[in-house]
């Protein structure tokens, strides 16, 4: 292996802590719900972190600092789209989303929470959302193995193929042991590792370039319009990286952890640790791309590798600028945020297909453990597909994740924030928002109309199709009543 021992010992024990996690976990494993939100036990600080190391997966570290270190802060505005649609996401959706799924029959994924918020006896809501869930879900599942093969690949120079198993194994092991429980507790300490990381590398990065005044001119004399937060971009352009941000309100793998909070109470709290994680977190890694700029262009031998692949510029200031052990502990960063988000998709594609399909369709009368055992077998099945579509070397992690996060984004997000804001939504609307959202991602990007990011005309029909269609009928007494128990509970807890 092409690297010194320190970054190795320094990986076998990060992951060796992680599975150790896992088996923690375990044995707080009783039941399905344990195993899917974890009892509903989390804190502000477990569920703030959590939801912040899911959503930022290998991206994070591998694809924005990539795509800033290419075309200079024109990039930058997908980060200032996340912010403000995370903000709003936690503003307007976590503590309703965590009273309206407790008053609708105490459900335990967003396929459960739809069919019993909009009382759909037919069934066909749950299995149309869980459809949606296992299609985009397992295609993100799949970027973050791809980002896992990278980190292995050009940090062990092990082959691709080797990679892909090697970055998959330690995630794969900790969710089928321990559940929720497991994600959520790893997750915390692998947002912890990456706010470390991404404060300290452009730090350093600065050190190394003769400081900010250096940095800046060197950067400039690469190319004067890095510093344009224009360049290269129409007004569609910079629409639609803003458009990232309306990707929040329908993540499965995020809402996720605000309904697996202990109370509503800890939302207000958790909102705040979690929006000064991200803004720490993207602010580090803007600067880690742009810096890298004047790193690479100062020292044009050691730039083949980020030249072959833009996505490594992380990986490889990490290498060449730190010591060994430390540059361990910041490669896994990259692991963590792999390994976080990965985990929540492996988990809500188990708890989809144990929850809204084997229980309710297959076997009504299972018991709790023979429940947290199907699941467990889910979490590897969905891993093995997922582990399948990675397999080709030429993926790009930024370009699965644009895909996956606006189909999410567009059937799930107008039919999760309407229905815990208005009361007359119907099953209908949810129904037509759902499949209206999801096909118009599909057509979208297939003909790539515009230019247009996909998420955008996505969510704005699914919304119009919710409203029209609601309009058409009526809600019944019981989802009325429901609602209102569910604000009220809101309202005297927040």
């Amino acid at each position: 292996m092409s690297v010194s021992n320190p970054t190795l010992i320094t990986f076998v024990i990060y992951i060796a802590a992680m599975v150790l996690i896992g088996f923690m976990a375990y044995r707080s494993t009783n039941n399905l719900s344990d195993y899917i939100l974890g009892g509903r036990s989390l804190g502000s600080v477990v569920t703030a972190l959590s939801a912040g190391a899911s959503d930022m997966s290998g991206w994070l570290l591998m694809g924005l600092p990539g795509a800033i270190y290419m075309s200079g802060l024109s990039e930058s505005w997908i980060a200032i789209g996340l912010i403000v649609g995370a903000y709003l996401n936690w503003l307007f959706v976590a503590g309703r989303l965590r009273v309206q799924t407790e008053h609708n029959g105490d459900a335990l994924t967003l396929p459960d929470y739809f069919s019993s918020r909009f009382e759909d006896k037919s069934g066909l809501l749950r299995i149309i959302s869980a459809v949606v869930i296992l299609v985009f879900f397992t295609i993100y599942c799949a970027s973050g193995i791809v980002a896992g093969a990278r980190l292995f690949e050009s940090t062990f120079g092990m082959s691709y193929e080797t990679a892909l198993w090697a970055g998959a194994a330690a995630t794969i092991a900790y969710t089928f042991v321990g559940g929720f429980l497991a994600v959520s507790w790893t997750d915390t300490v692998q947002a912890t590792l990456m706010i470390f990381a991404l404060l300290l590398t452009p730090i350093i990065v600065l050190l190394a370039t003769g400081g900010i005044d250096t940095t800046f001119l060197a950067i400039e004399a690469q190319d004067p319009s890095n510093f344009d937060m224009l360049k290269n971009t129409t007004f569609i352009g910079v629409i639609s990286l803003m458009g990232w941000g309306l990707g929040y309100f329908g993540q499965p793998h995020i809402l996720a952890r605000f309904m697996a909070a202990d109370s509503v109470k800890s939302i207000a709290n958790a909102r705040r640790i979690s929006m000064t994680w991200m803004i720490l977190c993207l602010g580090g890694t803007v600067a880690v791309g742009f810096f890298g700029i004047a790193y690479f262009s100062a020292n044009p031998a050691l730039a083949l590798p980020v030249s072959e692949n833009h996505e490594r510029v992380f990986i490889e200031l990490a290498k060449i600028l730190f010591n060994p052990w430390v540059a361990g502990v910041l490669l896994s960063a990259i692991l963590a945020a792999v390994m976080s988000t990965l985990s929540c998709q492996l988990l809500v594609c188990s708890s989809a297909l144990t929850e809204d399909f084997y229980k309710t369709f297959l076997r009504k009368s299972a018991s709790q453990v023979e429940l947290v055992w199907v699941g467990r077998a889910m979490v590897l099945l969905v891993a093995l597909i997922a582990i399948a579509l990675a397999a080709n070397p030429q993926n790009r992690v930024l370009g699965l994740v644009s895909y996956a996060w606006a189909g999410f984004g567009a059937a799930f997000g107008p039919v999760v924030l309407i229905s815990v804001i208005w009361k007359n939504m119907t099953r209908n609307g949810a129904l037509a928002g759902i499949l209206v959202g999801a096909i118009t991602v599909i057509v979208w990007k297939h003909f790539e109309l515009l230019g247009l990011y996909e998420i955008i005309p996505g969510f704005i029909f699914a919304s119009l199709a919710i409203y029209i269609v609601s309009k058409m009928g009526a809600p019944t007494s019981g989802m009325l009543l429901r609602f209102a128990a569910a604000e009220k509970d809101f309202r005297l807890n927040q």
